[in-house]
């Protein structure tokens, strides 16, 4: 299942951003190459960096990887819940409250990656699972619809736009 497949009924909303962020890739195969990829690249960065903010008020590398870990759980949350035909409407969730509220600059860069890493194959094992049906199984998020495979595509170009993100502002 590529992304070009996604129709347009599939996602709305700032959803959209990250489903072309994610590229025209096959969901299973990125999920899992896109982790690798993204945790090369946070071993490749100077350890100095990861406790850094580029601005008063920005969030610190691990901070970063610390959300994506949560979004991406809500994410695949979204998308059990949705794949099984649970067709209640689910809110969205303020980002800056759960930074706010974890303890990522206490944890070293490994264990966050370890994390991320567990939350990842455990999303992937999931989607493999899934029928066509499921996988094509739409509920609304955030007030928008979204498919559930879509949420996968979210959640590749989720962590990608966050990789950007360090790139540009703190390396």
């Amino acid at each position: 299942m590529n992304s070009a497949q996604l129709v347009e009924n599939e996602y709305s909303g700032g959803f959209a951003t990250y489903v072309r962020e994610a590229g025209d890739v096959n969901l299973i195969e990125e999920l899992e190459i896109s982790l690798h990829a993204f945790i090369k690249f946070v071993q490749n960065i100077p350890m100095d960096k990861f406790d850094y903010r580029y601005a008063e008020g920005k969030w610190t590398i691990k901070d970063i990887i610390q959300h994506i870990i949560d979004t991406e759980r809500i994410f695949a949350y979204r998308a059990l819940r949705f794949s099984r035909f649970d067709k209640t409407p689910l809110h969205s969730f303020e980002e800056n409250d759960y930074a706010a509220n974890t303890n990522a600059g206490g944890r070293s860069i490994q264990d966050l990656l370890t994390e991320l890493s567990a939350v990842r194959h455990s999303n992937l094992l999931f989607y493999k699972s899934l029928s066509e049906e499921q996988l094509k199984a739409i509920g609304t998020a955030s007030n928008n619809q979204i498919s559930v495979r879509a949420l996968g595509f979210v959640i590749i170009g989720h962590q990608k736009h966050h990789q950007k993100v360090f790139e540009e502002r703190y390396l």
